[in-house]
């Protein structure tokens, strides 16, 4: 009952887990409820936005504990997610509701979304820019940076989700940047049980991106759409998204043909911690604007943007 008034106020979505969110103020849903709720959000045409892995396919998966990648990554496995996304498609089905699959890793559930789609169904996915950059073979024991969830999974299935998004299937890449302090990523021990996950993508998506995307022979007009157009126009922002009149002077300057290095201690995050530190990467961002001002890095600028301008 408070979904339509926050829908009111502006809100553009609402998102919920299917299964236990890492934070006990914010209890999941199980699917019941979720279809539930996506019914009330149909009948004000809003969005139902998820973190699909399954909670009973999680509990019966190997512990996490320790250092080895390899274990965390058996312990989420493709078959949680693949589970949770069939629910979100069956549920979205029933209710004829809008429904948007978050930072999607496992490929295995391309053919299903594929399949959904051309059913009809109001299905959106996102995937991010550690899942079409890093390899679960390239992780090193005791690495949590490179922890989140669902987890980086194999060089294999990275090839798949470019895939995904070159077929349309996967709708847009967005950064999920999910910060954290040193102290939680647990660096003394590695211990991919105890580290909190998420990984800070904000800075280095564009670049991360390109660099990948170039040695696909994907052009720049297609990342930008993807990090940009797609985003704005899943979020119905009126005025974002496009370089085009009557839309926000959001642009940046961007060398495509320049390299630099990463370095975590160079870095805006508040945090000093990447699984990108060390990397090498195409394409520098030389200046960046918001609404047509120059973003300097010490005034703020920003402004709390509301659905349909409220």
């Amino acid at each position: 009952s408070d979904l339509r008034p926050l829908h009111d106020e502006g809100v553009f979505g609402f998102k919920c887990f299917l299964l236990h969110s890492g934070v006990d103020e914010f209890p999941h849903l199980d699917a019941d409820e979720m279809e539930e709720d996506m019914r009330e959000l149909k009948s004000f045409d809003s969005l139902m936005i998820v973190h699909a892995e399954d909670s009973h396919a999680i509990d019966h998966a190997p512990h996490p504990g320790g250092a080895h990648y390899s274990t965390f990554l058996a312990s989420r496995p493709r078959g949680a997610e693949n589970k949770a996304i069939a629910e979100v498609i069956e549920r979205a089905r029933w209710t004829g509701a809008r429904a948007h699959i978050l930072h999607l890793s496992s490929s295995d559930a391309l053919p299903m979304i594929a399949s959904a789609k051309r059913d009809g169904v109001h299905l959106t996915v996102e995937t991010c820019p550690h899942y079409l950059t890093l390899m679960a073979e390239e992780i090193p024991d005791g690495a949590t940076a490179y922890k989140c969830c669902p987890p980086i999974r194999e060089a294999s299935n990275r090839e798949l989700l470019w895939q995904g998004l070159q077929d349309g299937t996967i709708d847009c890449i967005v950064s999920d940047h999910s910060p954290s302090t040193l102290d939680l990523k647990d660096l003394e021990n590695g211990d991919f049980a105890v580290a909190w996950g998420g990984v800070s993508s904000l800075q280095l998506g564009l670049s991360l991106i390109w660099t990948e995307a170039r040695h696909r022979g994907i052009p720049l007009e297609q990342v930008v759409s993807w990090m940009a157009e797609k985003p704005a126009s899943l979020a119905r922002l009126s005025n974002k998204g496009q370089l085009a009149l009557g839309y926000d002077a959001d642009f940046a300057v961007f060398a495509q043909d320049e390299a630099f290095v990463v370095d975590v201690s160079k870095l805006k995050h508040k945090n000093p911690i990447t699984p990108y530190d060390g990397k090498a990467l195409s394409g520098v961002v030389r200046r960046t604007y918001l609404r047509g001002s120059v973003v300097d890095g010490r005034t703020p600028g920003g402004k709390l943007i509301r659905r349909g301008g409220i």
